[in-house]
């Protein structure tokens, strides 16, 4: 089949092979290709698609965007159940096998240094939410009866608010601590926009740890534990993924233009 390499992640050769009916971008099957120890997991995508100028256009085209990055996703965790893939970025395409492979050669070292420290290790997201107090929220404020009131009322309001943050941040502060110190390694990300994540309720908490696979049972544990613990603090879990957060420079690895 002709067509542009799109690759998905590099990784160590493995044995268990993937889901026969597992289909990548554009609705090719992923296959793997090797060079010097490592595979790069690829498959063919159109050039009318994913030369330089149509993926330009396509990247602002969110209907396009969400199904391509969908199918991605798909092969990453098909990867991640059978080995421990280094993802790269969404579109990264080279024109052919060949230059799949300089790029490995190029950076084999990036890759195996990143590879070794991610061998047997997954990613799990941790975010808290401080949500709104229900009274506030659904009672409207006692009319004032003076301006006298109505400034205590303002007061007492924002006073409410802040203790609210204040606790918020605490029990942030106090978990991300617990679980960087169970966890390998950890990544504090910006808070999530709400417009984007439709989320409700204020992220204090947006976290990535890395967990050997093996205790991996023990960490979800742990965050279960925290669920509840606070009023008005929603704890979610995420994972396990590839170690996305954890992949450092190499997974900036880009393609060639087409």
């Amino acid at each position: 089949m002709t067509g542009l390499r799109y690759v998905y992640a590099v990784c160590r050769p493995f044995g268990t092979p993937l889901q026969s009916q597992l289909t990548g971008v554009a609705g090719d099957p992923p296959r793997g290709l090797t060079h010097h120890g490592l595979v790069a997991v690829v498959s063919h995508v159109p050039e009318r698609d994913f030369a330089e100028e149509p993926l330009r256009a396509h990247l602002e085209d969110m209907d396009w965007l969400t199904e391509t990055a969908r199918a991605h996703q798909g092969v990453i965790d098909a990867l991640t159940t059978v080995t421990t893939p280094l993802p790269l970025r969404l579109g990264t395409v080279f024109r052919d096998d060949s230059g799949v492979r300089t790029m490995l050669e190029a950076r084999e070292e990036d890759f195996q240094r990143t590879l070794d420290r991610l061998e047997g290790r997954v990613e799990w997201g941790v975010k808290v939410y401080a949500e709104s107090e229900p009274k506030e929220t659904a009672r409207p404020a006692q009319k004032a009866a003076s301006g006298r009131d109505y400034l205590r009322q303002r007061r007492a309001q924002t006073r409410s608010h802040e203790e609210m943050w204040q606790k918020a941040e605490s029990f942030s502060t106090a978990l991300h601590q617990k679980l960087s110190e169970f966890a390998e390694d950890s990544r504090l990300h910006p808070p999530q926009n709400p417009a984007l994540s439709q989320a409700t309720g204020r992220n204090v908490l947006n976290a990535a740890y890395l967990v050997p696979r093996a205790h991996s049972e023990e960490f979800v544990e742990m965050v279960d534990r925290t669920k509840g613990e606070f009023p008005g603090m929603r704890v979610e879990l995420t994972g396990p993924w590839a170690a996305y957060s954890f992949a450092g420079e190499a997974d900036m690895a880009g393609g060639e233009k087409p």
